[in-house]
C-alpha cells in the first residue's frame, strides 16, 4: 500500500483519553503511522482551550518528528442546531480536522445530529449508527467521510454504515477512536475491522487514501 497508516480520530488527556499528546504520538510513531489527528471531545465550554493546547503541541512535535500531528476536535453531544456555528468557530480557532460524534447505538446522541453534521463544514461523521440512506447520499454530495470505527460499542453499526456507503459511493475512513494505548490499530487489525464490516481489501486501501486526502483538502500536507 502506497500510504502509511493514519488515524484521524483519537483522544488525549485534554478530554477523556489517557495520554498526553506527545506520548500518544510516540506510540503511533513506533507503529509506523504517518499522521494522527488528536480530536478531543469539545462543546462550547472547552473549544478554545483544547484547540489552543493541541496547536501548541503540534507546532513543537512536528518540528522533531516525521509523524504529522494534526490538531482537531470532536464535537460531542452538541445540540444539532449548534453544530454548524461551533464548526465554524473551531475552524477559525485553528482546528484542522473536525469530527462530529454521530448517532452511535450506545449513547443517547440527540436525533438529528447526523444530518446537522453533514450540513456543516466537517470532515468526518464518526460512528453514525443507523444512518439513513438519504444522509449517506448527503455525505457523498458534501464529500464528508463516514467512519468505520474500531471502538467497542461504536463499531456495532459498522456493517450498516459500510453497506450503505458502498451502495451509494460515499467515502469511508477507518479510525480507532483511541482513548488508551490498547485502542490503537495496527495495519492488520485495521484491515480486519474493515473486512469484518463487509468491505474488501480495496475498500480498506481506499479508506486510508481518503484519510490522507482530507489532509490535502485542508491544506495540512
Amino acid at each position: 500500500m502506497a500510504f502509511k497508516m493514519i488515524d484521524l480520530h483519537t483522544h488525549s488527556i485534554f478530554s477523556d483519553g489517557e495520554l498526553i499528546p506527545f506520548e500518544l504520538c510516540r506510540r503511533l510513531e513506533v507503529m509506523d503511522y504517518g499522521a494522527v489527528a488528536i480530536t478531543d471531545h469539545v462543546d462550547s465550554s472547552n473549544l478554545e482551550i483544547v484547540i489552543k493546547s493541541l496547536l501548541k503541541a503540534a507546532s513543537l512535535w512536528n518540528a522533531h518528528s516525521s509523524l504529522k500531528l494534526i490538531p482537531g476536535v470532536e464535537l460531542t453531544h452538541v445540540p444539532p442546531k449548534l453544530i454548524a456555528s461551533l464548526t465554524k468557530k473551531a475552524r477559525t480557532l485553528g482546528a484542522k480536522i473536525i469530527v462530529v460524534h454521530g448517532e452511535t447505538l450506545v449513547e443517547p446522541v440527540a436525533p438529528g445530529t447526523n444530518r446537522a453534521a453533514l450540513e456543516a463544514d466537517i470532515d468526518i461523521l464518526a460512528h453514525p449508527g443507523l444512518i439513513s440512506e438519504e444522509e449517506v447520499i448527503l455525505a457523498k454530495e458534501r464529500d464528508i467521510c463516514l467512519e468505520i470505527s474500531g471502538r467497542k460499542g461504536h463499531c456495532f453499526s459498522n456493517g450498516h454504515v459500510a453497506k450503505l456507503a458502498k451502495k451509494i459511493g460515499a467515502k469511508i475512513v477507518i479510525n480507532s477512536d483511541g482513548h488508551a494505548p490498547s485502542d490503537f490499530l495496527n495495519f492488520e487489525m485495521a484491515k480486519k475491522i474493515t473486512l469484518g464490516a463487509g468491505l474488501d481489501e480495496k475498500d480498506f486501501e481506499e479508506s486510508i487514501k481518503n484519510a490522507w486526502n482530507i489532509l490535502k483538502k485542508r491544506g495540512v500536507l
